[in-house]
C-alpha cells in the first residue's frame, strides 16, 4: 500500500499552490459534473480499495509486524513528542517573524507592525509549559486576524492551526478535550486541513498548471488534468486514514512524510517554513504507538466512512463556496 502510493504521489500533491502561483479564492470552480468525471470513480474505486486492504491488514500477524516494525524507528520520538512539537513551532514562528509580514502562511500577507512581536512572543512562550497557553492564544489571534483580512473561507485551508493551538493550551495544561487526548486534536485538525486542500485540486487544478510545466517531472508524464485528479484522491485517502485506526494512520503519516519533505527539496526554504508545522505533527502521528482500543474500528466501514466524508467534504466545500462568492455548484 505505501509503495503503491509513493510511486502515485509526487511533490505536486503536497506543494501547497497558493504559495508559488497565482489563484483567485473567489473564482468559479470546476462544477461537480466536471470533478465527478469516469477517472475520478476510477481513482476512487482504487482508492477504496487500498484503503480497505490496509484495514483488513492491520490486525493480522503482518499487521503486528508492521506496527512493531515502526516502534523500533519512533519510540525515542514518542518519549519527546511534547518538546519537538515546541521546537519546530517555535523555528516556525521565528521564521515568520525573520521574512516578515507574513500572518501564518506566505500568501497570508499583513502590514501591521504589531504581528512580528506577536510571533516572537508566541515562540518565547514555547520555551515553558506554564506559558504554552499564552503562545496556543497567540496563535488563535494571528488566525483570527487572517480570517478578517482574507475570510472564512480561506482560512478554511488551516484548521491545522487551531488544532496546534489547541494541542499546545492542552498539553501546557496537562488535560484532555473531553476526553480526547492533545495529539488526537491536531491529528484530527490536519485531517480535515489536508482533506480540504485536496478538493482544491479538483475545483482549481489550472492553478497548479504554471508550477507543473515548470517542475514537468513531477507529473510522470501523466496528463497534467488526470494529474490533478489523481494527487487530490491521493491526497484526500491519506488525510482521511489519519483519523481512522492505528496503524493505518500510522502509514499514511509516513508516506504524507515522505510527500511533504520531498517537496522541501524541490520548492526550497519557503516550502520548509510554511510546512514544518504540518511535518512535525505527522512526525508525532507516526510516532504514537500507544492506540486506545476504542481507535479500532471494522475494516468493513472503511469504504464508507472515506464515501461519507468525501460526499461531506465536496458538499461543504462547493455549498460554502457557492453562499460566500455566488457561484455555481453545477
Amino acid at each position: 500500500m505505501a509503495l503503491s502510493f509513493w510511486f502515485l504521489g509526487t511533490q505536486g500533491a503536497s506543494a501547497h499552490v497558493k504559495w508559488f502561483c497565482a489563484y483567485d479564492a473567489a473564482g468559479q470552480p470546476r462544477s461537480l459534473e466536471n470533478v465527478l468525471c469516469q477517472d475520478f470513480e476510477l481513482l476512487l474505486a482504487l482508492a477504496l480499495l487500498w484503503f480497505f486492504s490496509g484495514c483488513m491488514v492491520e490486525r493480522t500477524s503482518l499487521g503486528e509486524l508492521a506496527a512493531r516494525s515502526l516502534n523500533r524507528f519512533t519510540d525515542g520520538l514518542r518519549l519527546h513528542t511534547e518538546e519537538i512539537i515546541r521546537a519546530v513551532c517555535g523555528f516556525f514562528f521565528i521564521s515568520l517573524w525573520a521574512v516578515g509580514g507574513i500572518l501564518l502562511t506566505p500568501e497570508l500577507k499583513t502590514t501591521s507592525s504589531m504581528v512580528g512581536p506577536l510571533q516572537l512572543a508566541i515562540a518565547a512562550g514555547l520555551l515553558s509549559r506554564r506559558t504554552m497557553p499564552f503562545s496556543a492564544a497567540g496563535i488563535v489571534v494571528l488566525f483570527g486576524l487572517a480570517v478578517r483580512g482574507y475570510g472564512t473561507f480561506h482560512l478554511a485551508d488551516y484548521p491545522i492551526f487551531l488544532g496546534l493551538a489547541a494541542y499546545l493550551a492542552l498539553a501546557g495544561l496537562q488535560k484532555d478535550l473531553f476526553g480526547v487526548p492533545p495529539l488526537d486534536v491536531v491529528r484530527y485538525a490536519t485531517a480535515v486541513t489536508l482533506m480540504w486542500a485536496s478538493v482544491e485540486k479538483w475545483a482549481y487544478p489550472e492553478w497548479s498548471f504554471p508550477l507543473l510545466i515548470e517542475h514537468p517531472g513531477m507529473t510522470l508524464r501523466l496528463d497534467s488534468e488526470f494529474y490533478m485528479r489523481a494527487a487530490g484522491m491521493i491526497e484526500f485517502t491519506l488525510a482521511f486514514a489519519l483519523a481512522w485506526t492505528p496503524l493505518v494512520r500510522r502509514v499514511a503519516a509516513a508516506i504524507l512524510l515522505g510527500m511533504f519533505i520531498s517537496a522541501c527539496f524541490e520548492f526550497g526554504k519557503l516550502d520548509v517554513i510554511g510546512h514544518s508545522a504540518i511535518i512535525v505533527v505527522l512526525v508525532a502521528i507516526l510516532s504514537d504507538n500507544q492506540p486506545r482500543e476504542a481507535d479500532y474500528r471494522a475494516p468493513w466501514l472503511a469504504p464508507a466512512g472515506l464515501c461519507a466524508a468525501l460526499t461531506v467534504t465536496l458538499f461543504a466545500y462547493y455549498v460554502g463556496h457557492a453562499a460566500i462568492f455566488n457561484t455555481s455548484i453545477l
